[in-house]
């Protein structure tokens, strides 16, 4: 009989603010100096995972709203033992205006956020504009933004949150990648919407020097 396997530790893939100040130190976090890129919205971690694997020189934050959705994107990382990505359940809101040093992001990536439908709750979209300045003060100069979403109605609201920030210049949109496996892909929204054959709308925005 097979024993079973021992728990996963979480711990070395978990940010736990309580042992950080405000703002952070990225060296104090991942033990290192490596370029830093920030996901709002993990869900379950596939682009965590994919981008971490591939990208071994490069530091991967995830911030997740959902705390059993931050749990499975943070086992997803350890059984890859990625010690380049951490995953932080919490509001990517606050931690951006509270947390995130100044000019220290070189991307900030934002994959299918909650559209929220109802009028009355659209108010609860993390896409808005004191979300897009705290990405805009993130960022370091010719940092990357990187949008995705399959709801046309708030691709709109984003482009036009997008124009009003000068800083912000958009680039070509990324074309989506010929998947190399079954989970290559942003996130599994993005997996299942393009096997189901749906529109991704997607942006690519570079901040400029002041």
């Amino acid at each position: 009989m097979t024993p079973p396997r021992p728990p996963l530790d979480l711990g070395p893939y978990t940010l736990d603010l309580a042992q950080h100040g405000e703002p952070l130190s990225w060296q104090a976090v991942f033990g290192n100096d490596h370029p830093v890129e920030l996901e709002v919205g993990s869900g379950k971690g596939l682009f965590l995972a994919n981008e971490g694997s591939r990208k071994s020189d490069h530091n991967f934050l995830g911030i997740e709203l959902a705390k059993k959705y931050a749990k499975r994107a943070t086992e997803r990382v350890a059984k890859l033992e990625l010690s380049n990505v951490k995953v932080l359940p919490g509001d990517g809101r606050a931690f951006l205006s509270r947390y995130v040093p100044p000019a220290s992001l070189v991307a900030v990536h934002i994959y299918f956020p909650d559209p929220w439908w109802k009028a009355r709750h659209k108010k609860r979209r993390v896409f808005c504009e004191p979300f897009v300045i705290d990405v805009a003060r993130g960022l370091k100069p010719g940092g990357d933004f990187w949008i995705s979403t399959d709801v046309e109605e708030y691709f709109g609201v984003m482009r036009e949150l997008m124009a009003t920030q000068p800083r912000f210049i958009a680039q070509p949109p990324p074309e989506p990648n010929a998947p190399e496996h079954d989970l290559d892909y942003l996130t599994n929204f993005e997996r299942k919407y393009r096997i189901e054959g749906r529109p991704i709308y997607r942006a690519h925005y570079q901040l400029t020097a002041d």
